[in-house]
């Protein structure tokens, strides 16, 4: 089988990802079905069974990366009986003993996440995003998605005090310690690892659509101009319109052939007005 460059193809990862070529891929960003959740489109993976699900799929990921690539994992585990679920830990250490190098978790804030009331618990305002790599070096250039310094820097920056012209060490003894001064001048800064974004509010015909944000983001940050992006749960084709619009290729692959339709559709009218 060629290389399915730029394509979206209907079928399980599992048995669609032999065929891609080792280690062509730059960077791997997915949202999975969740364990126990929307049963009637995905089949409803039981949590119990989810980690030895999830491993077959991921070890054709580890295969495909390449050694400077990375792994983003959107996931968030449910609640049942009233506790959390304990899958997605479960998954991370087992991800780790795969052979991934887990390099730090994301959070993504939903700033307009549905109201709701529970007896024991608030509503959900945020979901995992992992971040895993093959190696301890890896391709990522933070300047591309920085952020404005703020307000703040006009008033803090004007009058700056002795220890704010040099590393000055933690007062609490943390081993932290900055240098206020090497921002002077400066219009942006690097992000924090809380990402906000909206929910998806337009209707893509998928339940469960990320933004188009979120993937964008991540491309920025870790997939080189011209690179190659894979999703292998690739639901309405969010993350192949994000790789479009950046101007990188793009591999999906997904189970439910109307959702292909749909991805196909989305990313044939990417640029058109």
């Amino acid at each position: 089988m060629k290389q399915p460059i730029d394509q979206i193809v209907q079928g399980d990862c599992l048995k669609i990802l032999p065929d891609v070529l080792s280690q062509s891929v730059d960077l791997i960003v997915t949202s999975p079905p969740y364990a126990e959740k929307r049963s009637k489109t995905y089949g409803g993976i039981p949590a119990d069974k989810y980690v030895e699900w999830f491993l077959l799929r991921s070890e054709q990921f580890l295969r495909v990366l390449k050694p400077t690539g990375s792994f983003v994992l959107n996931i968030k585990e449910g609640v049942r009986n009233g506790q959390r679920q304990t899958y997605v830990m479960e998954l991370v250490i087992a991800l780790q003993k795969q052979g991934w190098h887990w390099v730090e978790e994301y959070i993504w804030h939903k700033r307009n996440c549905f109201p709701g009331k529970w007896p024991n618990r608030f509503r959900d305002a945020w979901e995992h995003c992992y971040h895993f790599t093959k190696q301890r070096k890896f391709y990522m250039d933070q300047k591309a998605v920085m952020v404005p310094m703020g307000e703040w820097a006009k008033d803090r920056l004007k009058k700056l005090s002795e220890t704010d012209k040099t590393r000055d060490p933690s007062a609490v003894g943390s081993g932290f310690g900055k240098n206020v001064s090497n921002w002077i001048g400066r219009d942006k800064a690097y992000p924090t690892n809380v990402i906000h974004l909206a929910t998806e509010c337009g209707n893509k015909e998928h339940s469960a659509a990320f933004p188009v944000g979120l993937p964008k983001w991540f491309i920025s940050l870790l997939a080189p101009a011209g690179g190659l992006v894979l999703d292998p749960f690739m639901g309405s084709g969010t993350t192949a319109v994000a790789a479009k619009l950046l101007g990188r290729h793009f591999i999906g692959t997904e189970t439910v052939l109307a959702f292909c339709s749909i991805a196909n559709k989305r990313v044939k009218n990417v640029g058109r007005s």
